[in-house]
């Protein structure tokens, strides 16, 4: 797994008369981001390998290592995986009328989209 590491909201306050090293240790929290496996049919495996709106989409989500797989057999079938900080705003956005729109301009097919997270 990979982790990152967040700076908690109170680290600006945080002053050790002991020294930073000490400090550091207790602003700094590690945090896991669980990957988020999904797999979808598409119109165009070109258009949809080339096309921004992935990253305009799952950007402001914080969602980040995107990365595209290809069915070789099948090149419609594609894949992504992402590491993402927040499941449920990444479920909650995938219901709004702009993932419906970033779909439609990259042709995924709704009715295909399977989704798998690390467990």
């Amino acid at each position: 797994m990979r982790s990152i590491w967040a700076i908690n909201s109170g680290a600006a306050a945080c002053v050790d008369p002991h020294g930073a090293s000490t400090c550091l240790k207790n602003v700094h929290e590690e945090e896991t981001l669980p990957t988020i496996v999904i797999h979808h049919s598409v119109d165009d495996t070109k258009h949809w390998l080339a096309s921004p709106k992935r990253k305009e989409f799952f950007g402001p989500l914080g969602v980040t290592n995107i990365r595209t797989f290809t069915n070789p057999q099948n090149p419609t079938e594609v894949a992504l995986t992402m590491d993402v900080p927040n499941l449920d705003a990444l479920l909650a956005a995938l219901q709004t009328p702009e993932a419906a729109a970033a779909m439609k301009h990259d042709g995924v097919h709704p009715d295909s989209i399977i989704m798998f997270v690390e467990s």
